[in-house]
C-alpha cells in the first residue's frame, strides 16, 4: 500500500518545523516494516503523536480520528488526506474497525492507541482490546511503541521526546484461540507489558542525559 503523494509532500513540507518545535529521539525504528500489513500500537500522549510517529516512520500509518474533527470541513479533509478516518468513540463505531480491516487486507499500516484516549498525566492507562482484536482477525503482526517525554507527561514544545519500537509481536504469540473477551484482554495487557518495559528504560535513558 503506497504513501499518497499529499502524505509525502506533508512531510517534507511540514516536516522540518515540527521537528524544530517537536524534538524527538528513535530507538529501532527499523523494526517497523516497510511493507505488509502491520498494527503499530503506541500509548497516547497528545495529538502531536500521529505526526511525530508519521516523520518517525517511511510508510503511511492511518489512523481513527475522533467524529469532532470531521465536523469542520478544512481540518476534516486535511486529516482524510493525511489518512484518518473517523470513528464515533461512544456509540461502539463497527465501520471504524471494518475500515482498519480493510487497510489491513490491502497491505497497510493501522497506527491504535492502545489506550483508546490520551493520557491526562502522562502514564500509562489501562489497555483496549482494539488493536489485539484486529491482528487477531486480520492475522496482524503488532509493533509495539512507546512515546517518552522527558518530564514524563503530555508533549510540550521544545522538548524532547523518546519514540522506541519494540520487537515484532506475531498473531499467534497472543495465544488468542477462540477471540474471546478473556483472551483479547490477555494479550492486551501482554502488549500493554511490551510497552511499559520500554517506557521504564527509556525514562532511566533521560535520567543519564546532560541537558
Amino acid at each position: 500500500m503506497k504513501n499518497s503523494a499529499f502524505y509525502n509532500f506533508s512531510k517534507v513540507v511540514g516536516g522540518p518545523p515540527f521537528r524544530f518545535f517537536y524534538p524527538h529521539i528513535s530507538n529501532n525504528r527499523e523494526r517497523v516494516p516497510n511493507e505488509g500489513k502491520v498494527i503499530i500500537c503506541s500509548n497516547h500522549l497528545s495529538l502531536k503523536d500521529p505526526p511525530m510517529l508519521a516523520l518517525d516512520t517511511k510508510r503511511q500509518i492511518f489512523y481513527m480520528a475522533k467524529a469532532e474533527l470531521f465536523e469542520n470541513k478544512f481540518v476534516g479533509a486535511l486529516i482524510t488526506a493525511l489518512g484518518a478516518f473517523s470513528v464515533d468513540r461512544g456509540a461502539g463505531d463497527t465501520s471504524a474497525l471494518d475500515r482498519c480491516g480493510e487497510i489491513l487486507e490491502q497491505g497497510g499500516a493501522v497506527g491504535i492507541f492502545i489506550e483508546g484516549t490520551r493520557s491526562v498525566d502522562g502514564k500509562l492507562g489501562k489497555p483496549k482490546s482494539g488493536a489485539v482484536m484486529l491482528a487477531h482477525r486480520h492475522q496482524a503482526p503488532i509493533v509495539p511503541v512507546c512515546m517518552t517525554t522527558k518530564s514524563g507527561g503530555p508533549v510540550k514544545p521544545f522538548e524532547k521526546t523518546i519514540i522506541s519500537y519494540g520487537e515484532l509481536i506475531q498473531p499467534w504469540e497472543l495465544g488468542i484461540e477462540e477471540g474471546t473477551g478473556a483472551e483479547y484482554r490477555k494479550a492486551s495487557r501482554m502488549v500493554m507489558e511490551r510497552i511499559a518495559e520500554m517506557r521504564a528504560r527509556d525514562e532511566k535513558a533521560f535520567l543519564s542525559m546532560k541537558g
